[in-house]
């Protein structure tokens, strides 16, 4: 479903990005860690282009994301891309903004999309805040919300920058719900996250990124029972201790 093939980026002389080739398969839910700046969110941000690479390939269900006559914008409307501050629209009521892309890019009928939007919201957990605004939401809510209006433009693939890290503690799982059942529903997904118990519960592979490298890739029972390089299992023992 997406393939990475020697990618590398640079910000100016900072190698942000070094040789990095991984596949996920369709289906397929990837968790993404490793320490702070090891480059695992500049990663999934190059899979919609909101990051470009210097070097290498990506290959989104078949399509070069990287070919000279990509529409960028139909491309961006089949990746969901869920961000760790929602990025809601604050004047917008919550069906009206899981309504936009849809109305917007696929030019639906503004009156099916408030349907398709009121059966996303229920999937969510949010059937009967359609006409809330999303500063009335907690901030678990307004990430259900993001969730929802990312699956309204019906996208093959889901990625997940840190989705719960903004959260305060107690809505980390209402947010991590959502996501076990688009999981189970057999959506591939990668996910950026700190939530260990969310990757071993849910991934089907964990990749350990570290100074932008691919160190480790495996299932969660290998990563994390029998991690092969120094800096994974570092890495877990230091999360042990805290």
């Amino acid at each position: 479903m997406i393939s990475f093939e020697q990618v590398n980026k640079w910000y100016d002389s900072y190698h942000a990005l070094a040789d990095v080739s991984a596949e996920v398969a369709r289906g397929e839910v990837v968790v993404v860690c490793g320490p702070s700046g090891s480059g695992k969110s500049t990663l999934i941000r190059t899979v919609n282009r909101l990051e470009e690479i210097q070097k290498g390939r990506i290959v989104f269900d078949g399509q070069d994301i990287y070919a000279p006559r990509l529409d960028l914008n139909h491309f961006r409307a089949r990746v969901g891309f869920v961000f760790q501050s929602f990025n809601l629209f604050p004047h917008l009521s919550v069906a009206e903004n899981i309504m936009m892309a849809p109305m917007n890019v696929l030019g639906q009928k503004r009156a099916d999309a408030r349907v398709r939007a009121l059966e996303l919201l229920e999937r969510v957990g949010l059937a009967a805040k359609g006409d809330s605004f999303p500063g009335q939401l907690s901030g678990g809510q307004q990430q259900r919300v993001a969730i929802a209006r990312a699956l309204a433009m019906n996208p093959p693939a889901m990625l997940f920058d840190e989705p719960t890290s903004a959260l305060d503690p107690e809505m980390v799982g209402e947010v991590l719900q959502v996501m076990k059942s688009l999981a189970r529903d057999g959506m591939t997904m990668i996910c950026v996250t700190h939530e260990m118990n969310f990757a071993r519960e849910v991934a089907d592979r964990v990749w350990f990124m570290d100074q932008g490298s691919m160190v480790e890739t495996g299932t969660p029972e290998d990563f994390f029972a029998r991690p092969q390089s120094p800096r994974a299992q570092k890495f877990l023992a230091d999360l042990r201790s805290h």
